[in-house]
């Protein structure tokens, strides 16, 4: 079965270290939470996950196969799709046209780009906004186009990078919905990353909670949510305070 894990992965700049040893495994259809504080080291793993940063110590397999000195795209083509914090489209273009230039740059004609972009859009339920110009469109929206664009070419494994940010309830409540499909209709491993904790307790299998660049605590939700280092990571204390709880449609 096809993974994608990082192995004692280590990253350092000029001598101080943003990364320690992290171990981290995402299955097929499996949803991964990552959370942890500011700072923590969330978006250096993704990078290096991505191909975007170098590891300085360990690995990143897919398959059991290093991607080791592969560039974004390679990395990209081999089945690991990523959203970014700020979105990243094409602004100055249509949404579909977003989505058709992945669909080109994976190596799909035209015609077959244009074809799956529109199934994309009607799937995470934006076919309406294809003909608006992605710079125009509500940040809630951006997010979603995101999501579909990184959908295309059906990858393996879909890391999102802070997708709820700047979400109301509701919002993030249907951002997890979506999560979920992705995850059981379509059998892609997910790993989420997200500042909003009761949504990641609320939806992910598993979660890995980064503190200082390491790994402090990693199991199933109930597991995180009665831990004390996470508390402490989060709180500044030990103190015995309800971690919140986000209730999400199946």
């Amino acid at each position: 079965m096809s993974h994608l894990s990082a192995d004692k992965v280590s990253v350092s700049f000029a001598g101080l270290k943003a990364l320690s040893g992290v171990d981290l495994t995402v299955a097929p259809g499996q949803i991964v939470g990552l959370i942890g504080p500011n700072g923590a080291g969330k978006t250096t793993l993704v990078n290096v996950l991505t191909g975007f940063q170098s590891a300085s110590e360990g690995a990143v397999l897919l398959e059991g196969q290093p991607l080791s000195g592969l560039k974004p795209h390679e990395v990209r083509r081999a089945g690991i799709a990523r959203t970014f914090q700020g979105g990243r489209l094409f602004r100055d273009l249509p949404v579909i046209d977003n989505l058709e230039v992945t669909g080109v740059g994976l190596g799909q004609s035209r015609a077959a780009a244009i074809a799956e972009a529109e199934e994309m859009l009607d799937w995470v339920g934006i076919g309406p906004l294809a003909g608006r110009i992605a710079g125009a469109l509500p940040y809630t929206d951006e997010r979603r186009v995101a999501i579909g664009r990184a959908l295309m070419g059906r990858p393996k494994f879909l890391l999102l990078d802070e997708p709820a940010a700047g979400m109301s309830a509701q919002e993030a409540a249907e951002l997890s919905a979506l999560i979920r499909r992705i995850a059981t209709e379509m059998g892609c491993g997910v790993l989420l990353i997200e500042h909003n904790v009761g949504l990641v307790l609320g939806l992910c299998d598993h979660i890995v909670v980064l503190d200082s660049g390491a790994v402090i605590e990693s199991g199933p939700p109930d597991a995180i949510r009665a831990s004390e280092k996470v508390r402490h990571a989060y709180m500044g204390s030990a103190a015995d305070i309800d971690l919140p709880v986000l209730e999400v449609e199946a």
